[in-house]
């Protein structure tokens, strides 16, 4: 567009290519967080992009619900932070969890003296993906068409990706390009072809919408911990709270016998609430509009297929009881702007030069990504404790959010600060610190027994962190 706000002529041409041909330099499948924001970083540009969607209707999903303050971040740098007005969005200002009834409140932490205060956001999922969308097409060089991807346009030859067959209305359709970016989301129909790993969940997120809840801490997200798994609670407008509850597979108290998840939901969920939301929980499960949603880990791999690149939650998923998962998909599109860019790459058509780029992101993204899928895992881990090892870490844990400067673990959980030796350094200190409440918890009859026990809850420490380093490291 040129500076008086006309559509130049090359705009124009590659506009009638991609809707009388079909072509342009980049197709993405999946007009969600990532889809979108990633249309407008390359049409910004100079990129001409379709970006086609199944369904352009507002969706409906329980996560993707709390923009850490990383992803604010993200949204700023990439033009987009107006994403997050006229949605009723909630200003998040940290967490506020809760121990078997004992609180503690966790402020996002100045990154210095002279910066700012960070700010989350929390909001109905839909509404920012719509947001997302209007600014995609508001964009001249982006086309958004509602067309639902069905499998990949592949050379026989080459074996290179070349762009993507569609319905449309019911009549088959494809669309070319130099490089095609999948991000289909968590049940992608292409990662299997194309990528080693498959995603793994131990549990699943049932959620209900509360009216009118009140929470301890406005404006925090809640942590409520117990011996039962977690359950998370947070704004996601002004009368509306989301509310989490993690139900491993095989959980005795949801099972049939004991009612299924409604019973657990109102045997054991309801009892242990605060009491100012129990009304609105009892009358949100009555209501009966509970829906679930896998937790789900999946390790990143490097996209090797030439003309192809796979993102978002078709390359990497992590527990979402930490609100990452979004704050890593907008860090993501902001390293490819960089990675992709014009000056990088002139021509997407070479993709020697494209999967070279691709290998440097792997590395890349993994600076803002790592601390926050480790994290996001041996949190849960530890939150879920469902064994006498993991119950100490767990109690440890909290203490050490009582007791202890935790200023670098809630910049980790904002999405800002990402060192991954500063995460291993508070983890084990934590392991420590269980072991000394054991220490201190253990009657004098039971002492003969203490080293035998400390050591099983370090190992046990080891064997929560060790396999997510791994993974990390060789993905």
């Amino acid at each position: 567009m040129s500076a008086n706000g006309t559509v130049s002529k090359s705009q124009h041409d590659a506009y009638q290519r991609r809707i009388a041909h079909h072509e342009a330099d980049v197709v993405i499948v999946g007009a969600g967080i990532l889809g979108s924001a990633l249309a407008v970083a390359l049409g910004k540009q100079g990129r001409s992009v379709i970006l086609l969607e199944s369904s352009l209707k507002e969706p409906d999903r329980i996560v993707g619900e709390l923009l850490q303050p990383g992803g604010v971040e993200a949204l700023e740098k990439l033009g987009l932070r107006d994403c997050l007005e006229d949605i009723d969005a909630i200003q998040v200002k940290g967490y506020y969890v809760t121990y078997h009834g004992d609180p503690v409140r966790l402020n996002y932490p100045r990154e210095s003296p002279s910066s700012p205060l960070p700010q989350g956001r929390s909001f109905h999922h839909g509404r920012f993906v719509m947001k997302l969308r209007q600014a995609a097409m508001a964009c001249p060089n982006v086309t958004v068409i509602e067309s639902k991807a069905t499998a990949l346009v592949t050379s026989s030859y080459t074996k290179q990706v070349l762009g993507v067959e569609c319905v449309t209305k019911d009549m088959k359709d494809c669309y070319f390009a130099q490089l095609t970016v999948v991000s289909d989301g968590y049940n992608s129909k292409f990662r299997k072809a194309h990528l080693p790993h498959t995603p793994k969940a131990r549990s699943k997120f049932w959620g209900l919408e509360l009216i009118d809840a009140k929470l301890p801490a406005p404006c925090y997200g809640h942590v409520l911990l117990s011996d039962n798994p977690p359950v998370l609670m947070y704004q996601i407008g002004t009368r509306e709270t989301r509310i989490l509850v993690d139900i491993p597979e095989n959980l005795p108290s949801a099972s049939v016998k004991n009612g299924g998840v409604k019973g657990h939901l109102r045997n054991i969920i309801l009892p242990s609430l605060p009491e100012d939301a129990r009304a609105s929980f009892a009358a949100a499960l009555d209501k009966g509009q509970l829906r679930s949603m896998p937790n789900s880990f999946l390790p990143a791999s490097t996209n090797k297929t030439p003309g192809l690149m796979i993102l978002g939650d078709a390359l990497n998923m992590r527990h979402p009881l930490t609100g990452g998962g979004m704050t890593v998909a907008l860090n993501d599109v902001c390293s490819i702007r960089e990675l992709l860019s014009p000056e990088s790459v002139p021509n997407l058509g070479d993709t020697a030069l494209v999967l070279k780029q691709l290998s440097k992101f792997h590395w890349l993204r993994k600076r803002s990504s790592t601390v926050i899928n480790i994290l996001a895992q041996a949190l849960y881990t530890l939150f879920a404790a469902d064994n006498i090892n993991l119950r100490a870490l767990q109690r440890g844990c909290f203490r050490y959010f009582q007791h202890w400067c935790v200023d670098e673990p809630v910049l980790m959980l904002a999405g800002l600060l990402k060192q991954p030796f500063v995460l291993f350094s508070h983890f084990f200190t934590v392991a420590f610190l269980s072991i000394w409440v054991l220490f201190r918890e253990t009657p004098l009859t039971g002492l003969i027994l203490f080293p035998y026990h400390s050591i099983m809850v370090f190992w046990t420490a080891c064997v929560v962190i060790f396999p997510y380093i791994f993974a990390e490291l060789w993905s």
